[in-house]
């Protein structure tokens, strides 16, 4: 059995992770796109196990949420009766992002409902170690998720916003524009010049742009949801201990004291040996 030199593994995997696809991949390494494949999951299952265990104990003091879209398989419109809707369909990662650090602490992929956040929750509130606040947007799942997960030991604001709505045209690619924000406070006492979603809404355009899969309008999406939950796993680990934040000049990870150095690609890899 052929097994990929440790040189041509970090080639393919620094590809992935800036946002690569898996064919163009293939044509930069020479690896077949099979084989590219099985290492990303593979090393991506690592990096979940990763994250589970170092993203322990950690003194967050403002989180944000925010939850992306993708699709697994085909889009939601497109299912049939002989369809799994849990593993095809329209899927959603949610994600936690420290307004200091950077680090995200927690994602879940999942379908937009209460199932979901609550999961997301109930791990994020198992990952931090004292009172948080958190922010959102107006998904009412979260309303029930927290309250479920954190009780009253958490502060807690949501901001609401109002788009304007344009005719179809030229620009119909091109998000609303946003005429209002308005924050809520929803639970507790947080600091309300504190409730934001900024971070974590950048936070989606970074995914967008490092994970080929979250492109929109491409066919590079995923076609197993066992791939993209590696995919969105290697990201993360990636992103919080590989990647130099551009504010902080450190990782993530650094700055939330997990890390004490850099990693590298090759770290990761070690890790999923």
């Amino acid at each position: 059995m052929n097994v990929l030199s440790q040189e041509k593994q970090e080639m393919a995997l620094s590809a992935l992770v800036e946002g690569s696809s898996i064919r163009s991949v293939e044509r930069m390494t020479g690896i077949h796109r099979d084989t590219i494949m099985r290492l990303m999951v593979r090393v991506g299952q690592n990096c979940a196990r990763l994250l589970d265990e170092t993203m322990r104990g950690l003194s967050c003091k403002y989180l944000e949420l925010d939850e992306i879209w993708c699709f697994v398989g085909k889009k939601q419109r497109h299912l049939r009766g002989a369809d799994n809707p849990n593993d095809l369909g329209d899927q959603w990662v949610f994600v936690a992002i420290d307004a200091e650090s950077k680090l995200i602490p927690s994602f879940k992929v999942g379908k937009r409902n209460l199932a979901t956040a609550y999961d997301f929750l109930a791990d994020l509130s198992s990952r931090v170690s004292n009172r948080v606040q958190l922010s959102s947007d107006s998904l009412s799942a979260y309303v029930e998720a927290v309250e479920m997960s954190f009780g009253a030991g958490v502060d807690y604001g949501q901001v609401v916003k109002t788009y304007e709505a344009d005719a179809i045209g030229p620009g119909r690619y091109s998000p609303p524009k946003v005429i209002a924000a308005d924050r809520f406070i929803i639970a507790g006492q947080p600091q309300f010049d504190k409730i934001s979603t900024s971070y974590v809404e950048r936070n989606n355009l970074t995914m967008r742009m490092q994970m080929r899969r979250f492109t929109r309008l491409t066919n590079a999406f995923s076609k197993k949801m066992e791939n993209l939950k590696a995919a969105v796993a290697l990201h993360f680990a990636h992103y919080n201990f590989v990647r130099i934040h551009g504010s902080l000049r450190i990782s993530p990870a650094m700055a939330a004291g997990i890390a004490n150095n850099l990693w590298s690609i090759s770290d990761l890899i070690k890790e999923s040996n």
